[in-house]
């Protein structure tokens, strides 16, 4: 039986969706949160939250193994978000991605194996597959990632596997295409879009704007993660996926659309350097399991350009 959590990297976007969703929906279990609290760490994400009897916060870095260690021996599971995850930062600096996303990872393995932990589940991304023009990866399908931040990602995941492999540590790993909602930080695609737009301010389109992205409503992904958690098995990969495939380009032109906007809030710029063309998913393996997407893209869209109208204090003060 899982009763005490921890959750790395809970501070941030998803991580703090995944605590409110657990902590809603399991009020007999404890959950750790262990966050260093860097710019996309923001404590307003989990408000109302932190004075709750069965949630803990504890400052730290995943690379220190001394505060690892200390937080690790009182858990039955560990949900591992904590990474840095923005492409163009990774294009800029990959010394961060690689200290966090690999090293940090490796500590939290490391420690977990000393300990009786009951599941590790380790949290990816869509991106270490790398680009596809037709058809979609599957879990099996080798790893071919084109950014640092991507790389570092795939390097984690392969030491997450190893760990299982050669130890029996029981890891399952989580794959999930681009994440949208509340609490997002304002660098990525759709909160960008967003909130450019209610200051009437233009959005960035990257090239032509054709580049193909699978997208997620967040509650559905902290639910796949839920499950996977409680029903999946050790040692097995999870493609999480929306099935909502999108150019940015309709997604853009949806946000100008919902917002009362025109074209001519767009504004074209360079692309991104290595910039994968499509994203897709195969998640048969997952769904065949009991887990499906319970928002349609649209209906979700709506709600999040909503929220972030409802909650300039929250962002207005992370973009100025």
């Amino acid at each position: 039986m899982i009763l005490k959590l921890l959750v790395t990297g809970g501070l941030g976007f998803i991580g703090s969706n995944f605590i409110r969703l657990i902590l809603k929906k399991y009020p007999g279990y404890h959950v750790t949160n262990l966050d260093i609290q860097t710019y996309a760490g923001n404590p307003d994400n989990l408000k109302g939250i932190e004075k709750s009897s069965n949630y803990t916060f504890i400052r730290g870095d995943i690379c220190d193994k001394t505060v690892v260690e200390k937080v690790i021996q009182n858990v039955d599971a560990v949900v591992h978000f904590a990474a840095e995850s923005h492409v163009d930062r990774s294009i800029d600096d990959a010394s961060a991605f690689v200290r966090t996303n690999v090293l940090g990872t490796f500590v939290l393995l490391d420690s977990a194996l000393k300990h009786t932990i009951k599941r590790f589940i380790h949290i990816s991304t869509d991106e270490v597959y790398g680009s596809i023009s037709k058809g979609s990866f599957k879990e099996t399908d080798i790893l071919t990632p084109s950014s640092p931040y991507s790389s570092s990602k795939a390097g984690s995941d392969l030491l997450a596997r190893s760990y299982f492999i050669t130890h029996n540590l029981p890891v399952i790993i989580t794959r999930c295409t681009n994440n949208f909602g509340p609490y997002q930080f304002p660098e990525k695609l759709i909160p960008l879009f967003i909130t450019n737009l209610i200051e009437n301010r233009k959005v960035p389109v990257y090239g032509t704007g054709k580049n193909v992205r699978d997208w997620i409503y967040v509650e559905d992904h902290c639910k796949a993660v839920d499950f996977v958690l409680h029903k999946g098995n050790v040692g097995e990969i999870y493609n999480i996926g929306g099935g909502a495939e999108k150019t940015n380009l309709e997604i853009t032109e949806k946000i100008l659309t919902m917002l009362g906007k025109d074209d001519s809030m767009m504004e074209y710029v360079k692309d991104r350097l290595g910039h994968d063309l499509r994203y897709s998913l195969d998640c048969t393996k997952l769904r065949k399991l009991g887990w499906t997407p319970e928002h349609e893209f649209d209906d979700a869209l709506s709600d999040t350009v909503r929220w972030y109208v409802k909650n300039r204090w929250w962002w207005e003060k992370l973009k100025h």
